[in-house]
């Protein structure tokens, strides 16, 4: 109170005021002073009453603070007092100890304080844009009350204060500075006013993660130190959990930033064994927990499985069963590992295969899958630990029908080890499914259960497995096993709950038989069940065991529908009579009901994690709940419906398969089809490519032809300009010796296309001979009626034959034509080089001169070198050309081929004429001859002959003289 007194101007001591009244004074004065110093020392005299006396404070120094934080923002160390003294009234926080007894009742009262006081302050939603506007001061005595302000407003009323934040201009973005402030105290508050801004507001949390939070945080992270950190980690683990989790845009703006591979350091922990501080598990348990925020089963398939791709490809799902088959580990970050790891391989194929490849450090090495299973069935493993493993392996099984067929394939008698020296995963299930405690008991048949998931196959495998119960008796199948413990119900002493190996087993069952028609009839092959069931159904039990008798009707009723009528004595509708006399459908409906209303129903049908606070909880499977929803009412169906509707939905379902099937085999049918169509028009694509290449590449060749012809005129040109040296060009020649052997060779390849066009000409020549030789053997040999025929088939062909030869002669008059000319040019430089190489002997030219000429003649050289192989390149062209006209030589052979065989057809007909013609001449000779006779007869009788008769006789002869001679007409062929 000495202080106060200072404070309010040196009065004298008298009677003591009161607090309230101190407290009116010193409003006064901040109120009333004109001195900042006055005002100033007022408020620090408020903050320093502020904790002890807060509700007196809070009701009469409030609005004079906000006046204060109003006007005298150009003094610092006035706006942190305050701030200061804001925070004291409105936060909840107690410093002073409490008595246990008053503690609960002073917690309340300092709430609604707190609450009271906010409300207050936010009423005037200026008040919060004037605290955020402070916020931007960069003194440490302004800042750091400010921030502590705003997070006790967000404590206490966060959605509304959160409203009025969110519609402030650049009201998130400036809070997002304070985690570049580079004093910790300030930076580390900002994560706790973050946390609590972020908390259960999406469109908040999606500003502040486009305001690049996640790179600030993941750096903060890791410069202390990622899991060996600080309580600083722990509040930034916290505040990412805010942003992502169920925040489906957050996720996926935090994997396409790549930031979930710079999670993977926050997991090497290495290998020892002392460095597991309290804080170092929490942060662990964090962060875990954050990589489950990304893989969760509530999350979208699509986002879920991508993040499960990104942890595969940057290690971090490595990283993680590097620490799950650790040593020295703490049991709760085990744990925490082992549901991680199945959430980040549930539903995705790369990851389960991984984690099945995974071995245990052990020696011999086993999979890790099997040292697990080997804590779940071992009873004295801790109850949340047996639960994280039964999720690791449900996860692993999920939609992985390969993994399926592998746990499976461990339980056949072709795979199992008979030296025993490993132990299998089956083995490990069927002794925890038939051991004498009842937990392991139930995670053992829901495990087995999961392997048989929307999988009729391995439904169909089980049913080949074998047990030996006891030495001496036949091996029993698995499914009369089942049946056998589930017959016996409490005889066997169990330790735990004895209901939880029924229901286990009755789950197992109803799994096993659902879609599997081939196992219910190994199911009702054995006589003793369906009484068993029956009976269990019609007793009048306890509340307790009326789970079991919802589940044996289940079974029962799987049993009716999913039945193919292949046994005679337990056909559907003869089941249905027996439930219709033994227990009624209408009391059969209502047991069957009881599974769903069962309260731990509803708790297991939330999630897919078993989750249970006690072992007395673990009664039902996520997906078994998931079966039930799914049977319940077609099981109703059935049990209502008569054998004709049955007989009507049997065909109405092959109809369908049938359909199904067709609309199956149409879909190969237009996939396979599709893909030709790909591979066709990829080859079009590739084709075109091609083409495209070799147009280009033509067109450089001819314009390189094109240019080569030119260089070669201006040779020529530039030859006929340069005869004053063309001593030095006979010198050089004579010095390097390589001109004449060209000249050489261009002669003898000149020499050979004559001969080669001598070879052609001849058999031109040869050629025109056989067609004329056809030409007068058609003219000589056939009549006027065949010449008519041969001249109309053949006088186009010969037509034809006869152009292309003109043709082809042209072709070598021209090929002749440049040979010769080309020849003509060679002669003229040879004579050129005789003429050149005279004069050098005459000139005598002295050894001094040819030295100095000796370069420019080497140039010249060069020069016609390369003329000369431009004249090899046009007698290539020239031999390709030749070959060209071979080719068509080679067509014409075979139309005269052709031609020939025609010809044959021909002269066959003209050889069957020839003799029908000499045939009648024979017939018309022997009618000449007796006309003959008959007119001498009749001349010698007396009787006239008119002239006519004998003019036509003399026709008759005419033409038959032209009938012999008809070739004569085929002159104009």
């Amino acid at each position: 109170m000495n202080f106060l007194r200072g404070v309010m101007g040196g009065q004298s001591a008298g009677p003591q005021h009161t607090e309230a009244e101190t407290i009116q004074k010193l409003c006064d004065r901040v109120a009333s002073s004109t001195l900042l110093d006055d005002r100033r020392n007022a408020v620090r005299a408020l903050k320093s009453l502020s904790k002890k006396y807060r509700l007196e404070v809070g009701i009469q120094a409030m609005e004079h603070l906000i006046h204060v934080l109003q006007t005298d923002r150009s003094d610092s160390e006035i706006i942190g007092y305050a701030l200061d003294t804001l925070y004291n009234i409105i936060s909840n926080d107690e410093e002073e100890e409490v008595d246990d007894v008053e503690e609960e009742n002073s917690t309340r009262q300092s709430e609604d304080l707190g609450s009271q006081f906010t409300e207050i302050f936010i009423k005037q939603q200026e008040n919060v844009t004037l605290l955020l506007s402070l916020l931007e001061e960069f003194d440490f005595h302004v800042r750091w009350p400010g921030v502590k302000l705003l997070t006790s407003l967000l404590k206490q009323l966060g959605p509304q204060v959160q409203q009025i934040i969110l519609v402030s201009p650049m009201g998130v973005s400036r809070l997002m500075d304070l985690l570049a402030d580079s004093r910790e105290v300030i930076r580390n508050d900002g994560v706790l006013l973050l946390q609590a801004l972020t908390r259960s507001n999406g469109a908040i949390q999606k500003i502040v993660a486009f305001e690049n939070a996640f790179e600030r945080l993941l750096d903060i992270i890791s410069e202390e130190g990622n899991s060996d950190g600080g309580i600083v980690v722990e509040d930034c683990l916290i505040l990412l959990q805010n942003l992502l989790k169920n925040n489906n845009s957050n996720q996926n703006f935090f994997k396409e930033g790549s930031y979930i591979q710079r999670m993977k350091p926050w997991f090497e922990v290495g290998d020892e064994n002392s460095g597991w501080s309290a804080q170092k598990v929490t942060n662990l348990h964090l962060m875990l927990q954050l990589v489950r925020v990304l893989v969760s089963p509530t999350n979208p398939p699509g986002a879920t499985s991508s993040c499960q791709k990104a942890m595969f490809q940057c290690g971090l799902l490595q990283q993680l069963c590097t620490i799950l088959m650790a040593t020295g580990v703490p049991a709760d970050i085990l744990t925490e590992t082992i549901n991680t790891v199945s959430e980040v391989i549930r539903g995705y194929q790369v990851n389960q295969d991984y984690f099945a490849s995974v071995n245990a450090p052990s020696n011999p090495p086993r999979p890790a899958i099997v040292v697990l299973l080997m804590s779940m069935v071992n009873e004295r493993q801790p109850f949340v630990l047996r639960c994280a493993v039964l999720y690791c392996f449900q996860c692993f099984l999920y939609k992985n029908q390969k993994g399926q067929g592998e746990i499976v394939s461990t339980l056949l008698p072709s795979t199992i080890d008979a030296t025993g020296n490993s132990v299998s995963a089956g083995q490990l299930l069927c002794g925890g499914l038939f051991s004498t405690d009842s937990l392991s008991n139930w995670c053992a048949a829901v495990a087995l259960a999961h392997a048989l998931q929307e999988n009729a196959t391995q439904k169909e495998q089980l049913l080949r497995v074998q047990l030996a119960t006891s030495i001496g008796n036949p091996p029993v199948s698995l499914l009369q096993q089942c049946t056998n413990i589930l017959s016996q119900g409490d005889k066997i002493d169990r330790r735990g709950n004895k209901i939880q190996t029924r229901v286990g087993l009755l789950m197992l069952l109803c799994t096993w038989l659902s879609n599997c028609p081939i196992a219910v009839t190994h199911f009702l092959h054995n006589s003793a069940n369906v009484p068993f069931l029956t009976g269990q159904i019609a007793e009048n039990l306890g509340e307790e065991e009326q789970l079991v008798q919802g589940l044996c009707a289940l079974l029962l009723g799987i049993s009716i529908y999913f039945n193919d009528n292949s046994l005679e004595s337990y056909k559907k509708e003869k089941l249905k009579q027996l439930i219709e006399k033994r227990i009624g459908k209408e009391n059969f409906i209502e047991k069957l009901g009881f599974i769903s209303k069962h309260e731990l129903y509803s708790r297991a049908s939330q999630k897919p994690q078993p989750n249970f606070p006690s072992p007395e909880y673990m009664i039902f499977d996520h997906e078994f709940t998931k079966l039930v929803k799914e049977l319940e009412g077609v099981i109703t169906k059935a049990i209502y419906k008569s054998s004709e509707e049955d007989k009507k939905e049997e065909e109405v379902k092959k109809t369908l398969e049938q359909h199904d099937n067709i609309v199956t085999h149409y879909k190969n049918m237009i996939r396979e089809q599709d893909l030709q169509l790909e591979e066709l028009k990829q080859q079009v694509s590739t084709l075109k490519c091609q083409n495209e290449q070799l147009q280009t590449a033509v067109t450089q060749q001819v314009s390189q032809i094109q240019q080569h012809k030119d260089q070669y005129n201006l040779l020529k040109i530039q030859l006929g300009k340069d005869n004053q040296h063309q001593g030095s060009y006979s010198e050089g020649a004579q010095m390097n010796g390589v001109q004449p052997e060209e000249i050489g060779r261009l002669r003898e390849e000149i020499e050979e296309l004559k001969n080669n066009q001598e070879l052609l000409q001849s058999k031109l020549t040869e050629k025109d001979s056989v067609i004329e030789n056809l030409k007068s053997s058609q003219t000589s040999g056939t009549n006027e009626q065949s010449s008519a025929i041969v001249s109309a088939r053949d006088s186009e062909q010969v037509a034809e034959l006869k152009q292309e030869l003109t043709t082809l002669k042209s072709q070598l008059n021209s090929q002749s034509v440049e040979i010769t000319k080309l020849q003509t040019e060679k002669q003229e430089l040879l004579e050129k080089t005789e003429v050149f190489a005279k004069s050098v002997e005459v000139q005598g030219e002295t050894e001094t001169v040819i030295a100095t000429k000796t370069t420019d003649v080497e140039g010249r050289l060069s020069a016609l070198l390369q003329e000369t192989k431009e004249l090899k390149n046009e007698i290539k062209a020239l031999s390709e050309e030749r070959t060209a006209i071979k080719e068509q030589l080679d067509s014409s052979n075979s139309t005269i081929a052709i031609l020939q065989t025609e010809k044959d057809k021909l002269e066959l007909e003209i050889t069957d004429s020839k003799k029908e013609q000499d045939d009648l001449l024979v017939l018309l000779a022997d009618q000449d001859q007796k006309i003959l006779s008959l007119k001498n007869k009749l001349k010698d009788l007396g009787h006239p002959v008119e002239e006519e008769d004998e003019l036509e006789s003399g026709d008759q002869e005419d033409e038959d003289d032209e009938s012999e001679d008809p070739g004569k007409d085929l002159d104009h062929i």
